[in-house]
């Protein structure tokens, strides 16, 4: 097992053979970051990231031995970002997290905090915008995912959008032109309080945007990753060999 006892402040990175070992050992970073924020505080503050990596992820966590780890009753969970559907559409990522995982989990329903992507995109923002200001005030979640796509973009921060030029609000609409379509997204200041970022990659062709963002090639606006680098707290980078342009064997 690699060492778990990341600090605050810290940068790590870990490439996992397989996206199942990847799953474990994002799972044992979240019981214990949970476990060190239940110590000092009521409730432990998680936010989601939608996508396939985590999907194993997600169902480790809801079933044994996993989901005894973790005292959920305590728990809020937030998410990084939503397409503008019902909950109940695929594309959901509150609905995909539900499936296959918050189903089985004992939060209270009132500490599941979705994005509404079936209103309005303005209004939806505003809402949220507001839910984080009263949930965080200035301050930012105690764990929080996010993916990598292809093109380098996280949560829904993609290249050349207006969302990376906002530096006063937590959660906006994005209008994503290569998409042609609104998007849902915290805004990086926001993602950057975090005290934990904890970054989920798989497969070979994200392998370019890992080494574009992490070896700091481009500006943040062509590589969207690049402006997570939370204010105090770690940043963690779990991928796969192929995300990390390494041969499997």
């Amino acid at each position: 097992m690699e060492r778990m006892g990341w600090v605050m402040g810290e940068r790590v990175m870990r490439v996992l053979p397989t996206l199942g070992l990847l799953a474990e050992m994002a799972a044992g970073r979240i019981v214990a970051v949970a476990s060190a924020a239940m110590g000092r505080k009521e409730r432990f503050s998680l936010v989601l990231t939608g996508g396939s990596t985590p999907k194993p992820l997600y169902r480790l966590l809801s079933g044994a031995p996993w989901v005894d780890r973790i005292d959920w009753s305590r728990v809020d969970i937030f998410f990084g970002d939503e397409r503008c559907v019902p909950p109940d559409d695929p594309a959901s990522n509150y609905g995909m997290a539900k499936e296959t995982m918050l189903d089985a989990l004992p939060i209270p329903g009132d500490r599941i905090h979705r994005m509404r992507g079936e209103i309005a995109p303005a209004a939806a923002a505003a809402e949220y915008d507001a839910l984080l200001r009263s949930h965080f005030g200035d301050g930012g979640a105690d764990m929080l995912l996010l993916g990598l796509g292809a093109n380098a973009h996280t949560a829904s921060l993609f290249p050349h959008t207006a969302a990376l030029h906002d530096t006063g609000h937590r959660a906006v609409e994005n209008w994503v032109g290569e998409l042609g379509a609104h998007r849902l997204t915290m805004t990086a200041g926001f993602i950057n309080r975090a005290a934990e970022v904890m970054f989920l990659v798989s497969g070979a062709e994200k392998a370019e945007a890992v080494r574009r963002v992490l070896e700091g090639e481009g500006d943040p606006e062509s590589a969207p990753a690049r402006l997570i680098d939370p204010t105090d707290g770690a940043l963690v980078w779990l991928m796969d060999t192929m995300a990390a342009g390494m041969d499997q064997d």
